[in-house]
């Protein structure tokens, strides 16, 4: 099933890029198509913009002459092609086609797009001096070289993965954490496709949607409006478990979108100005409301909260291009500096008025909501990447204690939650709406995620554990030579 998907998921990415390949070039069968190499050699020579030597013919020699063409254009490029030989294309085994094609995927596509993102995330890029050491020690070093790009490609992934994540923080309750099953309801692509084009997409509407209907409306937003090619079908992701290759793959158009629209430098000052009055307009109403509801009913100032934030959503659609500019501090103008500063004031205030609400949520509620945040934050927190294994197996261990010990109290309050009478003297203690929040965010964020979060936590404990053993066998290995050298000792003995 997972090849399947990716074979359909990268035959699409390959024939959008061969669209602009004169002659245009078109995939049938990828396994099949990729044997003569031209294929190969058109992909490659549309995503370098350079002119690559090939045999013209088609029998065996020419094949494998245009595949070694290919492959060691590759490998100029520092990429490391592991089990990748010129046979297993020639006989398009999936697995050493699909490992190729993402390799270029990766490097050419998504790789490119998150370098731009590399410096203001903070992470280590080729591109970031301070992120590299250049000392002659380094440069002699194949070893530590492959280091720094393998750490670069993890950082790649979470570049992405952050663009993705604040595209979709402008919208409140849509999360994503990964590139798997935070995907699966549709949310995150509509999420994103609001925050490129306001207007296009109503949120709300499609919160009362089912996945498949979201995912199908998120891909023909994303073709019509967008241009972005249709790379998945609602039914790739609308499963338990995703191909994440797939996701990234398709995810990484809408990165590329972004990058793509135009912006004068007068249009954007005209629109920070707008976004900084509009916030300093925020800023006032908030005190305000604060000041009015401070000797009312916890349900009034909830109600009043509620309506604050949807009035503040609507308003801000027009803002979100600017106020989600992803350009780093030092291409920051003072303007879009304050209003950066201004920005992250106001959600910053907002958020203290939600959490002393959720504070002050009547009995049982209280413990109800804090445990929820508790196990949520668990949830969205990254994965620790720890280089030390040892280190790693004992933090994993202890998530693991944490979050079993978290939900062992999931019953409990699941119960305290559907049991809980909503008033006191015939008037509501809580909004109904504040209380439907809760119950999704128990059944859909933590009951349907509970078994595939216990299960990340122990493939990275699996992990920890399989890269200790590696560790203390290549210690071994150092130390007593192969294993043929300690049989010939054992036998000496």
């Amino acid at each position: 099933q997972r090849e399947f998907r990716q074979k359909k998921t990268f035959t699409s990415w390959i024939n959008s890029i061969l669209a602009k390949h004169t002659p245009p070039y078109l995939v049938s069968d990828l396994y099949t198509d990729i044997q003569q190499g031209h294929l190969l050699l058109d992909l490659l020579e549309v995503l370098s913009g350079q002119h690559l030597p090939r045999e013209k013919g088609s029998n065996t020699f020419q094949c494998r002459s245009n595949i070694e063409n290919a492959l060691t254009f590759l490998k100029s490029r520092s990429l490391k092609l592991i089990n990748i030989h010129v046979a297993d294309i020639i006989e398009g085994k999936p697995s050493i086609v699909l490992g190729l094609i993402w390799t270029i995927i990766f490097h050419f596509h998504i790789e490119e797009l998150a370098r731009t993102l590399a410096c203001t995330y903070n992470q280590p890029s080729p591109d970031c001096s301070s992120a590299v050491d250049f000392s002659p020690k380094a440069s002699r070093s194949a070893k530590k070289s492959a280091k720094i790009k393998e750490r670069w490609k993890m950082s790649a992934t979470k570049a992405l993965l952050l663009w993705a994540k604040e595209q979709c923080s402008l919208h409140g309750s849509v999360s994503v954490t990964d590139f798997k099953s935070s995907w699966r309801s549709g949310l995150a692509f509509l999420a994103i496709i609001q925050t490129l084009r306001p207007g296009v997409v109503d949120l709300e509407k499609a919160k009362a949607r089912s996945n498949k209907e979201n995912l199908k409306e998120a891909f023909r937003i994303a073709e019509l409006e967008l241009n972005i090619p249709r790379l998945l079908e609602p039914e790739d992701v609308d499963i338990v478990n995703p191909d994440e290759k797939s996701i990234m793959t398709y995810v990484a158009q809408f990165l590329q979108y972004s990058k793509n629209l135009p912006e004068s430098e007068e249009d954007m000052q005209e629109k920070v100005r707008e976004a900084m009055g509009w916030l300093a307009e925020q800023e006032k109403k908030l005190a305000k409301l604060l000041e009015k509801t401070e000797n009312e009913t916890y349900y009034q100032k909830y109600k009043e909260m509620m309506s604050f934030m949807e009035t503040f959503n609507q308003e801000k659609i027009p803002f979100l291009p600017v106020l989600s500019s992803k350009r780093g501090e030092a291409e920051l103008s003072e303007g879009q500096q304050q209003m950066r500063e201004k920005w992250d004031k106001v959600i910053s205030q907002i958020n203290e008025w939600k959490a002393k609400l959720d504070q002050m949520l009547p009995s049982p509620l209280d413990s109800i909501e804090a445990w929820l945040q508790e196990v949520e934050h668990l949830q969205t927190e990254d994965l620790p990447d720890l280089q030390d294994p040892f280190k790693a197996m004992s933090v994993f261990r202890e998530i693991i204690v944490i979050f079993k010990g978290l939900m062992d109290c999931f019953e409990s309050h699941l119960d305290s939650l559907q049991s809980f009478k909503n008033e006191d003297e015939n008037m509501p203690l809580v909004l109904p709406e504040k209380l439907e929040e809760m119950k999704r965010r128990l059944f859909s964020n933590i009951r349907s995620t509970n078994p595939s979060t216990f299960l990340e936590y122990h493939y990275g404990l699996c992990s920890a554990i399989a890269n200790e053993v590696k560790l203390k066998l290549n210690i071994w290995d150092v130390k007593y030579g192969a294993k043929e050298s300690v049989e010939s000792l054992l036998e000496n003995w």
